[in-house]
C-alpha cells in the first residue's frame, strides 16, 4: 500500500506536516508525568512478557508467572502505538523527504548507504544489501538484532524507553547505569562495527 500523501491544507494537512521534536518531547512528559500519578512505570519490553504468558509461557517457566490483568493498559498502549504508526506512514505521510545534514549524507555514502529523496519505495536511507529482506544478509541481520533488543531487554529488566525515561525520571540507579550503557554500546556500534559491517 501506497502511503497516502496529503494537501498541505486543513487540519490533515497540518498533521501530516514534520513537526518539531519538541512536541514529543512535551508529550512523552506528560504522558510519563500521568503514568507516575497513575501508579504505573512506562516501558515497552514487559508487554512482551505479558504476550508469552498469554501464549501459555506461565505454565512452564515461573518468570511468566503474574496477573496480566495489570497488564491490559500496557497491551493497549503498545497496539495504539502500532495503530497509529500504520495510520500515520499510510494517511499522514509528510510530503517532505527527511531532513538529513549533507555530511551525514556524505558519510554514509562512504559506507555504500545512500540517499534518496524519491524511489518507489519512498524517501531515505537505502542499503540493498543489509537493509533488504529479499536476500540473506539483510534477513540475518534482523534477526540477530532482534535477539540482541531481546536479551538485552530481559538481562536489563527493561528498555531503553524503560530505563531512560521512567527509570531516570524516577531517580533510579539502576536506570542511570543502564542508559550509560546503552550510549557505550551506541558509540561502540557507531565506530565500531557499523564501519567493519558497512566500510
Amino acid at each position: 500500500m501506497e502511503p497516502l500523501l496529503l494537501e498541505s491544507t486543513g487540519v490533515l494537512g497540518f498533521l501530516s506536516q514534520p513537526w518539531h521534536w519538541a512536541v514529543s518531547g512535551t508529550a512523552i512528559a506528560l504522558i510519563l508525568f500521568t503514568m507516575t500519578w497513575m501508579g504505573r512505570s512506562f516501558g515497552v519490553s514487559m508487554a512482551f512478557k505479558s504476550m508469552c504468558t498469554f501464549a501459555g509461557a506461565g505454565k512452564k517457566f515461573e518468570f511468566f508467572k503474574f496477573n496480566v490483568k495489570d497488564e491490559y493498559w500496557r497491551l493497549a498502549f503498545v497496539g495504539g502505538a502500532v495503530v497509529g504508526g500504520f495510520i500515520a506512514a499510510q494517511f499522514l505521510s509528510s510530503p517532505d523527504p527527511v531532513d538529513i545534514s549533507g555530511s551525514t549524507i556524505a558519510h554514509l555514502k562512504d559506507w555504500n548507504i545512500e540517499y534518496y529523496l524519491t524511489t518507489d519505495e519512498g524517501s531515505g536511507l537505502f542499503n540493498t544489501f543489509w537493509f533488504n529482506f529479499h536476500n540473506a544478509g539483510g534477513i540475518v541481520l534482523a534477526i540477530v538484532g532482534g535477539f540482541l533488543v531481546g536479551f538485552g531487554s530481559r538481562y536489563g529488566d527493561g528498555c531503553t524507553s524503560g530505563h531512560a525515561i521512567s527509570g531516570l525520571a524516577h531517580l533510579q540507579l539502576p536506570s542511570l547505569l543502564a542508559v550509560i550503557g546503552f550510549f557505550i554500546g551506541g558509540l561502540l556500534m557507531t565506530w565500531g562495527i557499523l564501519p567493519l559491517l558497512f566500510g
